[in-house]
């Protein structure tokens, strides 16, 4: 699954323009990396967004199969760092 699709599937981001907008800035990196939009993401990589005040980092759990999960179910598909 794409990283900007990924972002707004696991409710990180609200909307996928925002994720794919964050990408082309250079605020996502994936394993240490800046990433493009549409770079795909795997079980077990690290996910970092470096928002202005603060960075946050997830681990991936599992890819879901559905275009949105519930805000409630995020923690099966990333923890955060």
């Amino acid at each position: 699954m794409r990283i900007d699709k990924f972002l707004n599937s696991v409710n990180i981001t609200k909307r996928r323009a925002v994720s794919e907008d964050m990408c082309r800035n250079g605020v996502v990196e994936i394993n240490a990396k800046v990433v493009k939009a549409a770079k795909d993401v795997k079980v077990g990589d690290k996910i970092t967004i470096n928002y202005l005040q603060k960075t946050v980092s997830y681990s991936v759990l599992q890819i879901p199969t559905t275009k949105t999960i519930p805000k409630s179910k995020q923690s099966e598909y990333v923890n955060e760092l």
